[in-house]
């Protein structure tokens, strides 16, 4: 076992144990991830996202690089923003939902300015300065070194480039007794009647709690070299959208 810990929901585990252990997570709720996500968020979930795509702001003839990007919804938006000059890689650490996102974006059409790679964001394996924005929507407290991450993800942007995270957050204390109580009690039964697994939906609650808060990760950011760091609460700061340029 690794002298290095780290968690993996409330667990503490190797840290090179984790990423084995969220495999088998995506693994298990990839063919119904996108239902879970309607349930899971009454569909807002589709518009934090569209949040993301418009604060990303990417032109005709940009690069863009989605990780955790599993099965394609910010990719497919992305596609058609920078049009046929310019290019999005879909990437994610985990094959099943690359499957996944692949059939969606076949059966929507979208190909020519769009390719899939399977990645791991701690050392991402892309030249310097290749993208103009990279995104990570509900993906960065799956990943162990988070700031080995930031770091790739700085590195592989253009100067200027935006680096858009959009994830699970610390709520505003008025709403937070409901959403703990949804989120230990109703999401592992929806977990359990509809993707036929509880646990996974436990290990999600459990992992959104020990995620750096917004201003924990905003620290994170600029730590990490990013400059004009800022975020936006949604949903009371259940979710929160933080972005950074490099310089």
């Amino acid at each position: 076992m690794s002298d290095k810990t780290t968690h993996f929901g409330y667990e503490k585990v190797a840290a090179d144990e984790k990423p084995n252990r969220v495999r088998g997570v995506f693994d298990s709720v990839a063919s119904r991830y996108d239902i879970m996500n309607d349930l899971m968020s009454a569909g807002l979930h589709r518009l934090w996202k569209r949040y993301t795509i418009d604060q990303a702001g990417v032109r005709p003839g940009q690069s863009v690089l989605d990780l955790a990007g599993g099965t394609g919804d910010l990719a497919r938006a992305f596609a058609g923003k920078v049009g046929s000059g310019g290019h999005v890689v879909l990437a994610d650490i985990n094959e099943r939902m690359l499957i996944e996102g692949r059939k969606r974006l076949v059966d929507a059409g979208v190909a020519g300015n769009l390719s899939i790679a399977q990645v791991d964001a701690e050392s991402l394996p892309f030249a310097d300065e290749t993208f103009d924005c990279v995104t990570i929507a509900f993906g960065l407290r799956n990943v162990t070194n988070k700031d080995a991450a930031l770091e790739s993800m700085l590195r592989v942007l253009k100067p200027g480039g935006k680096l858009l995270i959009l994830e699970f957050s610390q709520p505003a204390r008025e709403v937070k007794p409901a959403y703990d109580l949804y989120s230990f009690r109703v999401l592992p039964m929806l977990g359990k009647l509809v993707a036929q697994d509880e646990d996974s939906y436990r290990y999600l609650a459990e992992s959104i709690r020990m995620h750096p808060d917004q201003e924990t990760l905003l620290a994170m950011m600029k730590n990490a070299g990013y400059d004009r760091c800022r975020y936006h609460n949604l949903a009371a700061g259940i979710v929160a959208l933080h972005i950074g340029y490099r310089l």
